[in-house]
């Protein structure tokens, strides 16, 4: 969990820009909801490399320099993340790291890096399994705990291999602020639960949450399917100026603990049809957590039967909203659930 410049900043980015968010992740409380890695994405290095081979930062975007940064970010209790690329370039057509892996991997140890992150441009002809098995062993050698973020997109089926190498795995194609391209990545996830775990995690990419013409309903529904999901939580908005709306979804505890719940299982897709999906996650104490994605433009009224998510007929069942942080219901049988237009109602059930 934690935060990437990109989704709202792109290269727009500079020392005072990540400062101020990170404090704004501690006043915010987004810290304390477990948001702890402050990650910044293309276009943080300078143009070229100084003469022994080494990353720079750009002077006049990081004038204290990446290490300084990573200090004041640490002693707010955060982690620091950065960002380099497999390839001969950056997507933005800065220095990458290829042939560099062993030396750039030890930079960011020196510099107190906690997070990398691995685009995959201008990579044409190459192999990913090769270069990130590289970045895997540069990572161990520089003797810092760093997590691996690989970012190829999802183009070479990375949940059947990445789990070796690295932490994390972008299975799509950048997100964007759409309603239309959280469903569409959301798709892509059904078939992937096998491959997720502990430290080995499918990345359906970072959140729009804040971001873009997403409504309170989208924005609700998003973060709760990505907790669903065991995804990795990155705010992508402007955490300086963001409403309290917006605060209140991306800190609601019960979604949170969807998302962080210790045994790490990815929920699934259960059912679709008549432009309802309903998404099942197990959790370690035995609770299940129900999505109730409502992906036309009417309210709908939807019956979950007790058996197709996986409880015993009989049992006798507490049924919670999640939002609300009530219990609503028991039932033995039968759950029936409200949805709102492009929303998704999310409870917990626990067996009693």
């Amino acid at each position: 969990m934690g935060w990437n410049s990109w989704n709202r900043f792109g290269t727009k980015i500079d020392e005072r820009l990540v400062l101020e968010t990170a404090e704004a992740m501690v006043s915010s409380g987004m810290r304390d909801a477990g948001y702890g890695y402050v990650v910044i994405d293309d276009g943080w290095m300078a143009p070229e490399r100084d003469r022994n081979g080494d990353f720079v930062a750009d002077p006049d975007k990081f004038p204290s320099g990446i290490k300084a940064l990573a200090d004041r970010i640490h002693a707010l209790g955060l982690r620091f993340g950065i960002y380099t690329d497999a390839g001969t370039k950056t997507c933005q057509d800065l220095p990458a790291s290829l042939g560099y892996e062993f030396r750039d991997a030890r930079r960011f140890a020196e510099w107190g890096v906690d997070y990398v992150k691995v685009d995959w441009c201008h990579t044409d002809g190459m192999g990913p399994r090769g270069l990130y098995a590289k970045w895997a062993l540069a990572l161990h050698a520089a003797r810092r705990p760093i997590v691996l973020s690989i970012c190829e997109w999802g183009r070479a089926r990375p949940w059947e291999w990445a789990g070796q190498l690295g932490h994390l795995w972008r299975t799509s194609w950048d997100i964007q602020p759409e309603w239309s391209s959280v469903l569409t990545i959301l798709d892509r996830q059904a078939a992937l639960h096998p491959f997720a775990g502990p430290d080995h995690w499918n990345d359906p990419d970072m959140l729009e949450v804040g971001n873009g013409d997403l409504t309170h309903e989208q924005s609700r529904a998003h973060l709760a399917l990505w907790a669903i999901l065991a995804a990795p939580l990155m705010a992508g908005n402007d955490l300086r100026t963001m409403s309290d709306e917006v605060r209140e979804i991306l800190t609601a505890p019960e979604i949170v603990a969807v998302d962080q719940d210790p045994v790490g299982r990815q929920g699934r897709l259960v059912r679709r049809g008549d432009d309802i999906d309903i998404w099942m996650r197990t959790r370690a104490n035995g609770d299940r957590a129900i999505a109730a994605l409502n992906r036309g433009s009417v309210a709908q009224e939807v019956g979950i039967s007790l058996d197709e998510v996986g409880v015993a007929p009989g049992t006798n069942v507490r049924v919670r909203d999640l939002w609300k942080r009530n219990d609503v219901a028991q039932t033995r049988r039968e759950i029936v659930i409200p949805t709102s237009a492009n929303s998704a109602t999310v409870l917990g059930l626990t067996s009693e």
